[in-house]
């Protein structure tokens, strides 16, 4: 989005050869608008020198707009996914296979998958600042966003009970006191971003509750509860200090430097909340 750099919407006066810009996403293809026809020309201009794609908007809002769409489109199709995710698993049905199976269909299907929630800084943030805004300005309520934000922002408390539940049925002790090993902190894989992350507020919850957890993400700082790696066996390691050890692993963010195959085959119990895992007896899938 671009505005004259002296303009109502800057608080100055506008000027002939100075711009401000704005895109509303940094992922191509590029949306640009703005105020008036040269500021959509010059950013325009610039964002054609750097990217495949850019598509001029007729607006401001329609730029806007089309950005926090986006977002809320992605936030309602997970909170569905992880809404059916819950229904199978009452059911007995494996809600993967379906969702493989479901994306089957040559159009008018996108897959989205189940997960602990939601994170970063757009998906829960900018469909609940559209909501607001029109429930604010003009009374009307976007109910979508409402139940999407309702049921992402319970997801982190339904991997909890799952957890909770498993260490019960299996190993006939409670969260309390129990040895946990939570994999991933930031909100997705390959980086460090753990703004909003579903993660941090599963282990938070599970620690409130008197677990020990120990988090191991290898693009976080080292710290206390904290490792960069996943703990496996080591010949002379004492006891106590590797993954077989723990009462049970939780898989929130699958980063590419997790060994899974070497976790399936130490774990005692693992509960794969984003389905990377191939099912066995003792693993779970979400």
């Amino acid at each position: 989005m671009v505005v004259p750099s002296r303009s109502p919407l800057s608080g100055t006066r506008s000027t002939s050869h100075l711009g401000r810009g704005r895109s509303p996403s940094p992922h191509s293809p590029k949306i640009v608008a703005g105020l008036t026809e040269d500021c959509l020309r010059r950013v325009k201009d610039f964002y054609d020198t750097v990217t495949d794609v850019t598509v001029p908007a007729s607006g401001l809002e329609e730029a806007e707009l089309a950005k926090v769409f986006e977002n809320t489109y992605r936030h309602v199709n997970i909170a569905l996914v992880n809404e059916l995710s819950r229904m199978a698993h009452t059911l007995g049905v494996d809600v993967w296979h379906t969702l493989e199976l479901a994306a089957t269909k040559p159009f008018g299907f996108t897959r989205f998958l189940p997960g602990p929630g939601v994170g970063g800084h757009c998906l829960p943030i900018d469909p609940v600042y559209l909501s607001h805004h029109v429930k604010a300005r003009h009374g009307q309520t976007f109910r979508l966003i409402e139940l999407a934000q309702d049921i992402n922002e319970s997801q982190p408390d339904y991997v909890v009970r799952r957890l909770q539940d498993a260490l019960s049925r299996r190993f006939r002790r409670s969260v309390h006191g129990a040895r946990i090993l939570a994999l991933g902190a930031a909100y997705k894989p390959g980086t460090s971003d753990a703004r909003q992350s579903p993660a941090v507020e599963v282990t938070d919850r599970l620690r409130q509750m008197g677990a020990d957890v120990t988090v191991v993400d290898p693009y976080l700082p080292v710290a206390d509860g904290t490792c960069p790696e996943i703990p496996f066996a080591t010949p002379g390691a004492g006891p106590g200090t590797s993954v077989a050890d723990f009462d049970a692993v939780v898989l929130l963010t699958p980063h590419a430097e997790f060994d899974l195959t070497q976790l399936a085959a130490e774990a005692a119990y693992v509960l794969d909340t984003r389905g990377v895992m191939a099912a066995a007896p003792h693993i779970e899938r979400l």
